[in-house]
């Protein structure tokens, strides 16, 4: 156990237990599907080929992990016929006991978003992408889900090409719209990134951006933190505190970067960032922390899509049972008399506990396979959607999911 934490004893076991009882975690259907970079994609055998297959496959993370109950649906990959889909997809729900989540709309991926969509200079194009949204919050309503979560591609690659001034008003404006179709028991989250694939400007390029644009449209409108949309040396927890603190923090998308973008998976590359994160929203009494939505927003090229995605739920769980164990109490005398050494001492003490004994004994009293990758390895499950889905993965095309 760390020096300065309260990593010990059956007091350590009770904390980690009540932490990971609460813990939960969305996946993103598009994480079993076959994805690629820029430059093409590549093919498992194992991958989803639909989305039967994605909803058995995030099924099956959940028994392994108990932790991942429902699965992050994007509009367009999953629900080309919009409000049709939905009776097949409750069907899934019930076959594969884990439900629809979060709503993703497209606003992308079509030919008619060159230079936009919501902030396209084209009234007709930002017409057409706005029906896209209430089409998406009708699916959220339909399913019964809360989050209708939005990702915007929009910006401009060269200085003078485009009136930022503009694009700010039609976004406010269409934002403004959804919000107003929202169901009661429905959010919308707006999710912000620096660049990519706007290199100039990038419409929503900040937690600032995204906050005014919330606040502009109502009160049901929170913010989403992606934790690969951030540049080098970004304090992502320093964001986070802000928005608690302003009652907007709404959800998260968990993932890895090593300069900027994402997709590696999440603790990857720095465990202790996330850590972070967590211990700012435990010591929070920010009523936005009961609301949070956690979801793992991840394309596993390389790793095998279901070993990644079980390997990151484990992670998340592991980090939030750390960040659990910091002593509250004694860091909040050491932080206000100004001891920096014996401060960090506790903070780093909790990271460093090896908290996976605790989660083992946690995963087994509730049934759960103590070695959930290891159950995924012996289990048969990949040999089974190797066999069963290879042919049609080895013929599969180009496009993205």
């Amino acid at each position: 156990m760390g020096k300065g934490s309260s990593g010990s004893g059956a007091g350590a076991t009770e904390r980690v237990f009540a932490a990971l009882d609460g813990f939960r975690i969305e996946v993103p259907s598009w994480g079993f599907a076959n994805t690629g970079t820029r430059f093409g994609k590549f093919s498992q055998a194992g991958a989803a080929t639909s989305l039967e297959e994605k909803f058995e496959d995030a099924g099956q993370v959940n028994k392994l992990t108990g932790a991942s109950p429902s699965v992050a649906l994007h509009v367009l990959w999953d629900l080309p016929n919009g409000k049709g889909d939905v009776p097949e997809l409750k069907r899934l729900e019930k076959k594969y006991g884990v439900k629809s989540g979060a709503v993703n709309p497209n606003l992308f991926q079509a030919q008619e978003y060159k230079y936009g969509s919501i902030a396209n200079p084209s009234a007709e194009i930002r017409k057409h992408a706005v029906a896209h949204l209430l089409d998406s919050v009708e699916i959220g309503k339909a399913l019964g889900n809360k989050d209708v979560s939005i990702w915007l591609a929009d910006g401009s690659n060269y200085p003078g090409t485009q009136s930022m001034l503009k694009r700010i008003e039609w976004l406010e404006e269409a934002l403004g719209e959804t919000h107003a179709a929202l169901g009661p028991k429905q959010r919308m989250l707006v999710e912000y990134k620096p660049f990519e694939p706007a290199f100039y400007h990038t419409d929503i390029a900040d937690w600032g951006m995204a906050l005014n644009l919330a606040r502009k449209a109502g009160p049901k409108a929170k913010v989403l933190v992606d934790t690969g949309h951030h540049l080098p040396g970004c304090n992502i927890e320093q964001i986070v505190t802000w928005l608690l603190h302003l009652n907007a923090l709404g959800g998260f998308h968990f993932n890895d970067r090593k300069f900027a973008d994402d997709d590696l998976t999440l603790g990857s590359i720095d465990p202790y960032q996330l850590f972070r994160i967590f211990h700012e929203i435990l010591v929070s009494d920010s009523p936005a922390v009961k609301g949070i939505a956690y979801m793992i927003d991840q394309s596993h090229n390389l790793k095998g899509k279901m070993e990644a995605m079980v390997q990151s739920v484990m992670t998340a769980q592991e980090l939030f049972a750390k960040a659990a164990l910091v002593d509250q109490a004694k860091l909040a005398k050491l932080q206000q008399s100004c001891s920096l050494v014996d401060a960090e001492e506790v903070f780093r003490g909790a990271f460093w506990t090896d908290v996976r004994p605790m989660v083992k004994e946690w995963r087994e009293a509730h049934k759960l396979p103590s070695e959930p990758l290891e159950a995924l390895k012996k289990g048969g499950y990949m040999e089974k959607i190797n066999k069963e889905r290879g042919a049609k993965n080895a013929n599969s095309g180009s496009s993205y999911a």
